[in-house]
């Protein structure tokens, strides 16, 4: 049985659904797993068959509760902008795409011949919306509590890399909220594209007070745009972040270090630090 990827890179077809639950550590009628793994493309070819879509919508939703669930009990601190965010860099369709890829869901989804010839079978969206699919199969023939066990082994990793990314959850909105801490204004994206519909490269630019502080390019507008502002971010926050280096508290001017109070204050002074006088020139030279 092939599995895998094929010659080209694209993700080979084959192998046998029966797999995947066992794969996946749950168990599901045999009737329940094949409507999880049925994109429309090939319902639409074969007389109009049940697609995974009603699934789908159903596993959207217990993956953001248990995701919103255990982000609101394994991070007690984070304020709810802050944890909305992270939700979001979790169940975006990218990082349901990289999930699925592990176990290499594509080469079980049930594909037309138009998205099989296009490379669908490794396409973000096919890819994650099958995978809520699985997951929505999963609370219906096993329950809210297999379903979630099955969220967690694919998920908690995701969350774990998430919670250390900081700006990075979304760039666009970090750099907004450094540009206004800077008193620089909204940053102005424009984007441009190239290429044929179904392989277009995009090309974005941001510009903050009129100066272009960075550039992205990706397949789609949003990735185009994160990648700039991403460079941008950088360029006016001092560069990328170190291992082990915290960033400038905001509204300090980029390269230039916020004092810290000395550590043995005069005798009777209440520990407010004045600014240190550079210090007095030394004596001249001596008179003849």
């Amino acid at each position: 049985m092939v599995s895998g990827r094929g010659m080209d890179g694209g993700v080979a077809a084959g192998r046998d659904p029966a797999e995947l639950p066992c794969a996946l550590g749950v168990q599901m009628s045999e009737q329940t797993l094949e409507r999880a793994l049925t994109h429309r493309s090939f319902a639409y070819e074969n007389g109009g068959l049940p697609t995974n879509e009603r699934l789908e919508f159903l596993g959207d939703s217990v993956l953001g509760l248990v995701v919103t669930d255990t982000l609101y009990t394994e991070y007690p601190t984070l304020p709810e902008g802050q944890l909305a965010k992270l939700r979001a860099a979790v169940v975006q369709m990218n990082a349901l795409a990289e999930v699925a890829r592990e176990f290499q869901l594509g080469s079980y989804v049930r594909l037309g011949r138009g998205e099989e010839g296009t490379g669908g079978r490794d396409k973000p969206s096919i890819l994650a919306d099958t995978l809520e699919a699985v997951i929505g199969a999963t609370y219906v023939d096993c329950g809210l509590d297999a379903a979630s066990a099955l969220v967690h082994r694919l998920f908690d990793p995701v969350i774990e890399r998430s919670a250390m990314l900081g700006a990075g959850l979304d760039w666009k909105t970090s750099l907004q909220e450094l540009t206004a801490v800077q008193g620089l204004g909204v940053p102005d994206y424009h984007v441009d594209d190239t290429g044929p519909d179904h392989q277009k490269l995009f090309r974005a630019v941001v510009r903050v007070g009129g100066r272009e502080f960075g550039t992205g390019e990706g397949r789609s507008k949003k990735a185009a745009e994160q990648q700039a502002a991403q460079a941008a971010y950088e360029a006016l926050n001092g560069g990328p972040e170190p291992a082990g280096t915290s960033r400038p508290a905001a509204g300090v001017a980029p390269g230039i270090p916020a004092q810290t109070p000395s550590a043995d204050p005069a005798p009777g002074d209440d520990g407010a630090q004045s600014p240190v006088p550079d210090p007095a020139p030394g004596p001249g030279p001596a008179r003849p």
